[in-house]
């Protein structure tokens, strides 16, 4: 199993530029792949940016261009750096480790969410 720690949400201007961080309690390359997420009230929850065991990132269409997914293997951590933020991307975003290897199986753990909120 994986423990999952985020931080780093607050209040920031539109305009403005936030980093989260996602650290974990085991080594981030022995895990499929890991995502950040978010959901605001009254919205579904919205997969934002994914990366692999490999490498590859992904990206929703609302974000790409002004969020990067990022990783230091060393330190057990994924990031995601957010410019030009805009009020419409206010919400709890939480950090997702997918495809953990249990014994036989793969389970996925998610961690307790950080809030972000962007004012206009």
């Amino acid at each position: 199993q994986v423990q999952l720690v985020e931080s780093g949400g607050g209040l920031v201007q539109a305009g403005g530029s936030l980093r989260l961080s996602c650290a974990a309690s085991r080594s981030i390359y022995s895990i499929n792949a890991m995502e950040w997420h978010r959901q605001a009230p009254g919205k579904q929850r919205e997969l934002v940016a994914g990366i692999s065991r490999g490498g590859s990132t992904n990206y929703a269409d609302s974000v790409k261009g002004r969020f990067t997914i990022s990783r230091d293997n060393a330190k057990n951590t994924v990031y995601l750096q957010m410019n030009s933020l805009k009020p419409e991307d206010t919400a709890v975003y939480r950090c997702a480790a997918r495809g953990v290897l249990v014994t036989t199986a793969r389970y996925d753990y998610w961690g307790q969410g950080t809030q972000v909120t962007v004012s206009s």
